[in-house]
């Protein structure tokens, strides 16, 4: 019998929350060593699950499946494959950074801690579920956590509003979405749930055109499609720093990745049916996104509509249902993921000592703050699309795949790769150079450097997006390994 690691990667995270609320609340130093002993073995344990992946052998591995509720056709199914085990190891990472970052929490961190925990065992979850109920049901898990994070930790100016808006959102996104997937289960006859079945159900033309939208798009509202995005960058705003690096980093791409493994994969024809219209509002994604990026005076704004134009390219990438696109859209989940989470973690340190996100408040920062300057210099090249980083390697099969399916949304879209380096320019000028404000260089408000963590947390992260855009093959074999099962199953539509 082989180690169950998919299973312990999964539930690790809740394991070491519910043991944080049992401790006492004044121990606050045993509770973040505790959270951070934790997060490093789940990164561990997802770096080897992702060493461990036979690429010779490609399909689903780590499988275990033990019936739940037979009478159902509900099993507890789990398996990893090229395009999920990336993700699983994106998670390990931005769980592990947002333990560092989030050392210095002292408004309850039992709790902070106990419920971040519990919204990554419901993303590992959904990330390795094979059982359509069992995905569901990790996905309800990843999305309520977020509303207590933000309305008790987040920026007391709109959190109420932005945690409320966010559950509305994804909630309601999520009753489509199993709607058609209760339309799925009855309408094949096979009685069961497991995804690997349905992929074989032959379901006919009609039925998927029909229902294809209420999955896809049920879960793709997490994934910040438009018109869907708009809870996106107030949730973005009003979280706390590690939780916008889960939001951002993570749950952007569990919608995507939900709306890829339930909607194309299980109903291929529908997505041939509908790839124009996702075609059409990635592209607004991509570029109305980078324009209200460039207008924006909020430091966190800013990287939120950020996140909206390029969670967008993912979305280009899987309206292609090309090798190129596809591809490109793996790649560009898990960088974005990494450059995302560290767009967060310097804005949360840049307003962590400065207590001002307004963009003409700021300058100077370099001089106070090199690590996180260089960091955010560093990320921005990777949202430009720099070459030799990871952006690029994402972002260039995800232009090609387009240009293969239509030339013209290709150039348009492109449009904004010169909009998002304006804007990455303009914040780096205004934020981290040019004169510092009196109050910041001295006095009672001086702004002083980040610490050894946050430190580590940079470097982490810093080090996966110049390792990918140098030598993309760590992971885009990988990525293109999964990438055949789903043309396989497009191609037979």
């Amino acid at each position: 019998m082989q180690f169950p690691i998919l299973s312990v990667i999964v539930f690790l995270p809740i394991a070491a929350g519910l043991l944080i609320l049992l401790m006492p609340a004044g121990r606050k130093t045993e509770i973040r060593v505790t959270a951070l002993a934790a997060s490093v073995a789940a990164v561990l344990l997802s770096a080897w699950a992702y060493l461990s992946y036979d690429l010779a052998a490609g399909g689903y591995q780590f499988i275990e499946k033990v019936p739940w509720l037979p009478f159902l056709g509900i099993s507890y199914h789990l398996g990893a494959d090229g395009m999920s085990i990336p993700l699983v190891l994106l998670t390990g990472v931005v769980m592990l950074t947002g333990v560092l970052i989030s050392w210095g929490v002292d408004d309850r961190p039992r709790e902070f801690f106990a419920f971040l925990f519990i919204l990554a065992t419901g993303v590992f979850g959904v990330f390795v579920s094979l059982d359509l109920f069992l995905l569901f049901f990790f996905y309800e898990i990843a999305v309520f956590p977020m509303y207590l994070l933000i309305s008790i930790w987040g920026w007391k100016v709109t959190r109420e509003y932005a945690a409320m808006k966010l559950t509305l959102y994804l909630f309601i996104g999520s009753v489509f979405a199993l709607v058609g997937a209760l339309a799925m289960y009855f309408q094949s006859g096979l009685n069961t749930f497991d995804m690997l079945e349905l992929e074989k159900a032959g379901f006919s033309a009609g039925f998927q055109q029909l229902w294809f939208p209420f999955v896809f798009f049920g879960f793709a509202v997490l994934g910040g499609i438009f018109p869907f995005h708009n809870w996106s960058p107030d949730g973005h705003v009003a979280a706390p720093t590690a939780v916008s690096m889960f939001h951002a980093g993570v749950l952007m791409k569990l919608g995507a990745f939900a709306a890829l493994r339930v909607g194309i994969m299980l109903l291929p024809e529908g997505a041939q049916y509908w790839k124009w219209l996702i075609l059409g509002l990635a592209t607004v994604n991509v570029v109305y996104g980078a324009f209200i990026a460039m207008v924006q005076t909020d430091f966190k704004y800013v990287i939120g509509f950020s996140s909206v134009s390029h969670m967008g390219l993912v979305m280009l990438g899987f309206s292609t249902l090309t090798k190129e696109g596809m591809v490109g859209a793996g790649m560009q989940m898990f960088s974005h993921g990494v450059m995302t989470a560290l767009f967060f973690a310097v804005v949360g340190m840049v307003y962590d000592r400065a207590h001002t996100r307004q963009i003409p408040e700021l300058g100077g920062f370099s001089r106070v703050m090199p690590w996180p300057a260089v960091a955010f210099v560093l990320g921005g090249l990777v949202s430009m699309g720099m070459p030799g980083l990871s952006g690029f390697a994402a972002e260039f099969p995800i232009f090609m795949g387009v240009w293969r399916v239509q030339p013209w949304v290709a150039i348009f879209s492109a449009i904004a790769i010169v909009i998002t380096a304006a804007y990455i320019i303009r914040v780096i000028g205004r934020v981290f150079f040019g004169p510092m404000p009196e109050h910041f260089a001295h006095g009672d408000h001086a702004v002083g450097d980040v610490n050894v963590l946050d430190k580590v947390a940079i470097v982490v992260i810093c080090v996966l997006m110049v390792a990918i855009g140098v030598y993309p093959q760590i992971m885009a074999p990988l990525v293109e390994s999964g990438v055949q099962n789903i043309l396989r199953l497009v191609g037979g539509a």
